[in-house]
């Protein structure tokens, strides 16, 4: 039996063995191109051939658009705009949250649930924080002054004295008898005007309308947003006028006059005004009488 030197030596021998590669014409048996390999020179070339054309194609598809093509890869340009629609919404899914709470706040106090409403910024209301029943009215005595000084103030204007706001003035929206006057204590935020079916009733001041609906105890409802915090409250309406995001101007149409809703004995008027979240007597500052 051959011994293992005899077997490598066999081995080294066919890797080594030279054979002669030659290329011919066709026709003439010309010879055109002549090598001298080995089995050792083809591996090793057939090797380096392959790494070679491993490293090229793993650099193309890396660095070119090329990898786009391949199964599991996606287009950068894809990417991008799936991280920004992600961002878009986000964003969006947070303001309809926020929307969603001023809604929900606006139709709470349309329906009378004022003891359940949280307070924001953008909410038309802050009652819950201020019931009539639970606060003490009675001015101290440290405070008589200025209460005296700011309800002369208050007679006249609804806002500071300012020169800026000077000129805001409020108009009737309607004129008539006050059938149920502003009553903190009776949790009526409002005054009632009584007003014959189908009379025009008008905006207070120019603003834009963020609620225009119906509701089961008021009727058609509209409720407006003025300068300086302000926000006036139409209901028991026969029919609305305007929608919701119209703007309106001092004066101009938005609702029929009507007796719809459960809680309304007869065609008037049910009137709020709201100042920074808080109600605020209308009487004090427009005059409804004919």
């Amino acid at each position: 039996m051959a011994t293992d030197k005899e077997k490598t030596k066999k081995i080294k021998k066919k890797l080594l063995h030279k054979y002669r590669l030659v290329i011919l014409t066709d026709d003439t048996f010309e010879e055109r191109l002549s090598l001298n390999l080995n089995r050792l020179n083809v591996f090793v070339l057939g090797t380096l051939s392959a790494v070679v054309l491993i490293i090229l194609t793993t650099i193309l598809i890396a660095f070119t658009p090329l990898k786009e093509y391949i199964p599991g890869y996606s287009s950068t340009a894809l990417k991008k705009k799936a991280v920004m629609l992600s961002f878009k919404t986000d964003s969006l899914q947070r303001a309809l949250e926020v929307n969603e709470k001023y809604y929900a706040s606006i139709k709470q106090v349309l329906q009378g649930e004022v003891s359940t409403i949280n307070f924001n910024r953008d909410s038309i209301i802050q009652v819950a924080k201020l019931e009539a029943s639970e606060v003490d009215l009675n001015p101290i005595k440290e405070d008589s002054l200025l209460r005296e000084i700011v309800d002369k103030e208050d007679k006249y204007s609804l806002f500071e004295t300012a020169t800026s706001k000077a000129s805001f003035v409020l108009f009737p929206p309607v004129n008539g008898t006050i059938s149920e006057d502003y009553n903190l204590e009776a949790k009526h935020y409002a005054v009632d005007i009584v007003v014959e079916k189908d009379t025009p009733i008008k905006a207070t001041a120019d603003g834009t309308v963020i609620f225009a609906e119906w509701t089961a105890q008021t009727g058609f409802v509209l409720i407006i947003e003025h300068s300086y915090g302000l926000i006036s409250v139409y209901k028991h309406n026969a029919s609305l006028t305007k929608g919701q995001g119209d703007l309106v101007k001092a004066g101009e149409v938005i609702a029929i006059a009507g007796n719809t809703g459960e809680l309304t004995t007869g065609p008037h008027l049910h009137f709020e005004l709201w100042s920074d979240g808080y109600s605020v007597n209308p009487n004090n500052f427009i005059d409804f009488k004919k």
